[in-house]
């Protein structure tokens, strides 16, 4: 009897296929619970079990049993149906990385969101800001510019008034040269009548 299991277990052994699959990466199936065994086969031992989403290392296959030889998280070195592992991670494990990576995201859409609505906050800001100056340099030319106007009618009044002033001077000049020269003419009609004439008389007796 001893001889025909190790009869068994000698052909078992040639079926398996070595390093076909040396330490590649498998994950266990999304099975709740999945049992190793201590060979290649369900006949041996169950030596543990392995749960859904539990990363194991195959290091060989045996074809004529389709199970494979994988050493788990543990160190141990077991064997189990190659149906049972995947080449991705299962579901389980998944589905928490896919709300990590959902939080992640949606964490850092807010953070675009909230650093969009500060920088747009400080665009209209700025441009509030903007319009502010505009409107006050706006006010301020206005200002000048009435200004301006004021004092070119100041200017324009003044220009008057010493228009006015010079026209009033030249005629004061006018009126005092033609009196002075009325004057002249008068004092040059009445001086030889006023000054007395000597008598021929008075030139022939001397």
């Amino acid at each position: 009897m001893n001889k025909l299991r190790l009869f068994g277990f000698a052909l078992l052994t040639l079926g398996i296929t070595w390093g076909a699959h040396a330490d590649e990466k498998r994950y266990i199936s999304d099975d709740l619970i999945t049992y190793i065994h201590s060979g290649p086969g369900n006949q041996f031992r169950i030596v543990g079990a392995l749960n859904s989403g539990d990363e194991v290392t195959l290091k060989s296959v045996n074809s004529a049993t389709n199970y494979g030889q994988i050493v788990d998280a543990k160190g141990r070195d077991a064997w189990i149906p190659l149906d049972q592992l995947s080449t991705s991670p299962s579901l389980r494990t998944q589905v928490p990385d896919l709300q990590q990576q959902v939080k992640t995201l949606t964490d850092k859409l807010s953070n675009i969101d909230n650093s969009w609505n500060q920088r747009t906050a400080e665009m209209q800001q700025k441009v509030a800001s903007s319009d502010s100056i505009i409107n006050g340099l706006k006010k301020e030319n206005q200002d000048l510019k009435n200004q301006l106007i004021v004092a070119q009618k100041k200017v324009s009044a003044v220009n008057v008034q010493l228009d006015d002033k010079q026209r009033t001077i030249i005629l004061q000049w006018f009126m005092y040269g033609g009196g002075v020269a009325g004057i002249g003419l008068i004092l040059g009609l009445l001086l030889p009548h006023l000054v007395p004439r000597r008598k021929k008389k008075d030139r022939w007796m001397s």
